[in-house]
């Protein structure tokens, strides 16, 4: 009888281990369900555009990107182009190194950059008009063919500055006054050589009919220290120069044809009857002659979208972000290269 028993609990256990069993596949249905219902989730990435596939597959750098500044550290050039490129970097995708190549009024470093290999690694800044004057003073043998522009980052107008604590000059017709009493005997401080403070400085006197003794320095930096160290009278600097400092200086005036919003005080010089252009200078972004095109739209989006972004904005709000593209980056270096062609010895004399 016990057998009997044993025997039927046994077969009872079975049974119920079988429609356990059965039960696992309805438990998994859910799972089973899953994939069905994955299409919908997955929507939205089945409707991204078409057109930005090529983005994500397109040219990009695959390392250090070498950014060629032509002058030293602490120019207005590698001030402005370091806040740039720190911001750049999250739209480049890779760290961008800054190197400064400084002598022959920039020429050295455009050098550098036009025998560079055209693979989308090394870029520059080109300065204007002080790039078109080093080909027309054959400091190098490049040419503007041997560049390729990307954009425009900053442009900049010029000013006629003096110290803060000369008292000789508190106005713009004061300089000039002085400059005709004493003809021959003011000195400027210069950022070289025919580069775009000398030739604001020789725009201005020349248009005011007195002459100055040229004091030329390395660059802005050292003419700024000249001036501030009483080795001269005047000088002309652009606005990103003395971003910061404007309290070590008197304004006296500016090359644009409108007073400048951020000096409403400051004349413009045509409206004191002098030289009544714009003058001043722009930064372009370039590369060496015969990168491809994909990798210049890469760039050229890149840096439009890093002139865009706030916080960008927020720590360039010193200097005047000035973000022209390719197309329009290069009729400037050709209107800035007929400028310089154009400045004939009468103007230098």
């Amino acid at each position: 009888m016990k057998k009997i028993i044993a025997l039927l609990l046994a077969l009872v256990m079975v049974f119920a281990l079988a429609a356990c069993g059965e039960k696992a596949p309805a438990e998994e249905t859910p799972a089973e369900e899953t994939p069905a219902e994955a299409p919908a989730e997955e929507t939205p990435a089945e409707e991204t555009p078409a057109e930005e596939a090529p983005a994500a597959e397109g040219w990009a750098p695959d390392g250090p990107v070498t950014m060629i500044v032509a002058y030293k550290a602490g120019s207005g050039t590698d001030t402005t182009a370091r806040i740039l490129t720190k911001f750049a970097e999250k739209y480049v995708g890779q760290t961008i190194v800054v190197e400064n190549v400084d002598g022959g009024s920039g020429s050295i470093g455009w050098t550098q950059l036009a025998d560079a290999d055209p693979d989308g690694m090394t870029l520059g800044f080109m300065n204007l008009p002080n790039f078109s004057s080093s080909i027309v003073k054959e400091l190098g043998d490049y040419t503007t063919a041997d560049f390729a522009p990307i954009c425009n980052h900053v442009t900049e107008t010029s000013l006629v500055i003096v110290r803060a604590d000369d008292d000789r000059f508190n106005t713009l017709e004061d300089l000039v006054a002085y400059g005709k009493e004493h003809d021959g005997e003011l000195i400027a401080s210069t950022n070289g050589p025919q580069k775009s403070n000398h030739i604001g400085a020789k725009a201005f006197a020349n248009s005011a009919g007195f002459k100055f003794i040229d004091l030329p320095q390395g660059g802005t930096a050292d003419e700024l220290t000249s001036l501030r160290g009483k080795e001269a009278d005047f000088c002309v600097a652009k606005v990103a120069d003395i971003a910061g400092s404007e309290s070590e200086y008197k304004i006296l005036g500016a090359f644009s044809e409108e007073r400048l919003a951020a000096y409403p005080d400051v004349p413009t010089l045509g409206e004191l009857g002098y030289y009544d252009k714009w003058l001043g200078s722009s930064r372009c972004i370039v590369a060496p002659a015969g990168v491809p095109e994909e990798v210049l739209a890469f760039y050229e989006a890149a840096f439009k979208a890093t002139m865009e972004d706030p916080e960008y904005l927020e720590a360039a709000a010193n200097f005047a972000t000035n973000f022209v593209g390719a197309e329009g980056t290069a009729k400037m270096i050709e209107e800035q290269q007929v400028f310089a062609e154009s400045l004939n010895e009468d103007f230098w004399a």
